[in-house]
């Protein structure tokens, strides 16, 4: 069962509204956002699926604050984001946002501890020690704490880059194919991990994601194409989103 992008009774964490993105003027514009229109529920879990060039990294980092709309309107809370300068941003994006990249973008000098303390530290506050506990605790970083980003696999690193987004609690996470350059069994913690985070502590998140096993561990699925959001599934599982993707291919 689909239904509308709009259909849930929690307040927004963040939403686009009539979104635009064009690259390129004339003929050779490419019109990546074409009128977007979205809310993504506090609380939730929500994944962002489409064909490549179908908009969908566009979205969330036009959202997110890492890009710029042509026109229209993107909110973090009650904040209009389209509306703030360079500065106000970075701000914003250091106190009320986490994310977590597919290359972890640690910094190479620091240990895993600093890597997730980092936000915190550039904020000027203190970490929440039961917190960091229990997150490093559950990433399974306890014994690497020490270690320097060359010192750590690809799946500690990511670990990493997933406790960073989430020891400071920010008020949503956006996460651009997390799992990208994992194996599968990393994968699957991570996303489980994830998925807790929404369930367990209230954390909202939104994901950009190409792989349908991973996109069943969101509350709702939206589906883009073109550019407009054409489709969103509640509930999804993984047979579902691989049904629904196949009808973008031919």
């Amino acid at each position: 069962m689909t239904t509308s992008p709009q259909a849930t009774t929690r307040a927004a964490a963040a939403r686009a509204v009539e979104a635009r993105k064009t690259y390129g003027e004339g003929d050779a514009a490419v019109h990546a956002l074409a009128g977007v229109t979205v809310d993504f529920p506090e609380h939730e879990f929500t994944a962002i699926m489409g064909p490549s060039g179908s908009g969908k990294s566009t979205l969330m980092q036009c959202v997110a604050g890492l890009d710029r709309l042509t026109a229209g309107a993107a909110y973090i809370g009650d904040t209009d984001i389209s509306k703030l300068n360079k500065n106000q941003l970075t701000l914003l994006r250091r106190d009320r946002l986490g994310f977590i990249f597919q290359q972890y973008n640690l910094i190479p000098s620091l240990t895993a501890r600093e890597n997730i303390l980092l936000p915190l530290t550039l904020a000027g506050a203190d970490a929440d020690d039961a917190w960091f506990d229990e997150i490093v605790q559950t990433v399974g970083l306890t014994e690497r704490l020490g270690n320097l980003p060359s010192q750590l696999s690809g799946g500690q690193q990511q670990r990493v880059a997933v406790a960073r987004a989430l020891v400071p609690r920010p008020d949503i996470i956006f996460a651009d194919e997390p799992t990208g350059a994992l194996d599968s069994r990393t994968g699957i913690e991570i996303l489980t991990f994830m998925r807790r985070a929404v369930d367990e502590t209230g954390q909202t998140i939104v994901m950009v994601t190409h792989d349908p096993h991973a996109a069943a561990y969101a509350n709702r699925v939206l589906f883009l194409a073109d550019g407009q959001i054409v489709d969103s599934m509640d509930a999804p599982t993984s047979d579902r989103v691989l049904d629904r993707m196949k009808q973008f291919e031919g």
